[in-house]
């Protein structure tokens, strides 16, 4: 699809697993309502899937117009050749001007197979999307509301600000949790569309033939404390004072990708650009030097505590209260005085 149709409407792809929606999904639906009301269209979600129909009430709420139901078997389980043919076929159907899918594990597999089969440009793991006029510097000429798709770039040391010209639908995936998740209306009008979609058995290259789900140990998005550490922390056993705080106060630990990557703690407490978005009410940050790559997936916390030996770390930009002392003897003294206040 290469003409830009700037009536079509903005669309959120609706991830679904076991007949829950993904949070991405919900954040998304708020963006795109957004977006739409910017672009004066609708707002649409493409929800494929077995049985998924009593879904789209929930989308309704959170903003969507017009939901596009793909009630299928063959949709009960996420395979990629199925999944992304139901997008394409629904894309070329209506001729939506923006298409948003979240940048989970199924949206950084099915995203670019969509992309390249409409010959489309797609931009990975935005952490902010925005409708503004570009003018081409080279043909001098001016576009009119365009998709600006915002993501880190050159290993988080600028930000970039992509936009497609021509070759539409406009595409991008979204990280979890960097969009806020609107409350619901139930007041919201909206349509359900049942759309219907063959899919043959050339698209089901793959039998599945069991299923294992891991569960989370920790839950980031959903703490309202985090203490967080990088790595100036130096060592696992080092990491076992901030547990100690987080356990005095209630609290998740959370890390930057160089504590991860320096094997300090397991990467599901990551927090940064390839790491959870969160926005707690306080973030304690431990040794994490603040490089814009964590920044992204934290700097929204309600508060900021940043703890460092180095009174220039970057951390301290967007910290709301910095203290720049040695972590193992300032966490004993927060332990203490909490326990104290709380006895």
């Amino acid at each position: 699809m290469t003409e830009p149709n700037r009536q079509g409407e903005v669309w959120v792809f609706a991830e679904q697993e076991d007949g829950a929606l993904h949070d991405v999904t919900l954040e998304l639906c708020g963006k795109a309502r957004e977006l739409a009301d910017r672009l004066g269209v609708r707002a649409g979600a493409v929800l494929p899937g077995a049985g998924v129909g009593p879904l789209a009430k929930r989308l309704i709420a959170q903003g969507i117009d017009n939901v596009y139901l793909v009630d299928h078997p063959r949709l009960a389980n996420y395979q990629t050749l199925p999944y992304a043919n139901a997008l394409v076929t629904l894309i070329e159907r209506h001729r939506p001007q923006i298409v948003v899918v979240g940048a989970t594990a199924i949206g950084r597999d099915m995203a670019p197979r969509v992309a390249s089969t409409l010959r489309s440009g797609l931009t990975a793991d935005c952490t902010d999307l925005d409708i503004a006029d570009v003018t081409d510097p080279k043909a001098g000429v001016d576009h009119k509301n365009l998709l600006l798709q915002i993501r880190p770039a050159f290993g988080g040391n600028i930000i970039a600000t992509i936009v497609n010209y021509d070759q539409w639908p406009q595409m991008a995936t979204v990280r979890e949790g960097v969009m806020p998740l609107k409350p619901a209306s139930n007041g919201h009008a909206g349509k359900i569309i049942e759309e219907k979609i063959d899919i043959d058995d050339t698209q089901m290259a793959l039998k599945l033939i069991q299923r294992h789900i891991e569960p989370r140990k920790v839950n980031l998005k959903g703490a309202r404390v985090i203490v967080s550490g990088g790595g100036g922390i130096g060592s696992k056993d080092n990491f076992k004072l901030l547990y100690d705080l987080a356990g005095a106060i209630g609290g998740a630990v959370g890390a930057s990708r160089a504590a991860v990557d320096s094997g300090l703690i397991d990467k599901e407490h990551q927090i940064g650009q390839t790491g959870t978005t969160v926005r707690p009410a306080l973030y304690i940050a431990v040794g994490i030097s603040g490089a814009v790559q964590h920044r992204a997936g934290m700097e929204e916390s309600a508060k900021i505590i940043a703890i460092n030996t180095d009174r220039d770390a970057p951390i301290f930009s967007v910290a709301h209260y910095g203290i720049v002392g040695d972590f193992k003897q300032v966490i004993p003294m927060m332990i203490k005085a909490i326990k104290e206040k709380t006895r």
